[in-house]
């Protein structure tokens, strides 16, 4: 099942490559033909993904993207707000292009995502917590709350990740990335946010229809991710893993951002 997540296409995709096991070893590597993989030494043993080290990694890039946000939320100053709002933006999205069609899982060029996106984050916030004061910590405590509990929701199989609720849910998801897309650029060009995002009834319905989506995209990573450890992937797939739940993070933070501040408007 392919995800709108690149990165999420790239571990199920190493997921279903064929395995073998080193005799004497009950170790799966990958097929010798095929490339194999670098991290498998002469004895036989993989260095393999594991959920405590997504985790790990996962804190990592939440961490440095949190760091990064702070220190630019106190040392831009408002003369250059813009500026480095649209420079980290798109540089961010550029990054985040590479890493997904790449395949890259160098953990530098990761973490470096997550500082850029963590600058961005950071004067969209230092904005709008000037205009809402307060609304970022409210939009951070809605972001990690729905976070947790659609982790507790898979965990304990409350919500599934079936073949037709995974197809629901990844079509919505590519259908949203369009639709943003396209409004941003419209917003671009004639200098209006337009009715999706100008805090009116029908902005306030897509934002709560791209939380809702958002939400449910965390199931679809947490699937696969689940779907890599099984099969015994490279470590390495761990950065991916760790990844794609940080994008997801980052929308769900921005949409609650948004939400929360057309419910504060004089």
């Amino acid at each position: 099942m392919k995800s709108s997540n690149p990165v999420l296409n790239r571990i199920s995709a190493a997921a279903q490559q064929p395995r073998y096991t080193v005799p004497g070893q009950g170790v799966p590597v990958g097929h010798p033909a095929g490339g194999g993989y670098p991290e498998v030494v002469q004895s036989g043993h993989v260095d393999r993904m594991t959920i405590d080290d997504v985790v790990v990694k996962t804190v990592t890039l939440i961490a440095l993207t949190a760091f990064s946000a702070a220190v630019a939320a106190f040392v831009v100053p408002w003369s250059v707000l813009s500026p480095v709002w649209y420079t980290s933006m798109f540089v961010g999205v550029a990054i985040g292009l590479v890493i997904s069609f790449a395949q890259v899982t160098n953990p530098v060029v990761i973490c470096s995502y997550a500082v850029v996106e963590g600058v961005f984050l950071g004067v969209v916030s230092k904005l709008f917590n000037r205009i809402f004061d307060g609304i970022v910590v409210q939009a951070v405590i809605a972001t990690l709350a729905v976070f947790l509990i659609m982790a507790a929701l898979y965990k304990f199989k409350v919500v599934r990740a079936t073949p037709m609720f995974m197809k629901v849910v990844i079509g919505a998801a590519a259908g949203l990335g369009v639709i943003i897309v396209v409004n941003f650029v419209l917003s671009m060009i004639t200098g209006s946010a337009g009715p999706l995002r100008d805090g009116g009834v029908v902005a306030i319905g897509f934002s709560l229809i791209c939380i809702v989506v958002a939400a449910l995209m965390f199931v679809v990573n947490f699937k696969q991710i689940e779907d890599g450890i099984a099969a015994g992937l490279p470590r390495k797939y761990g950065w991916l893993g760790a990844f794609g739940i940080l994008v997801e993070l980052i929308w769900l933070y921005l949409e609650f951002l948004r939400l929360i501040s057309y419910f504060s408007e004089d």
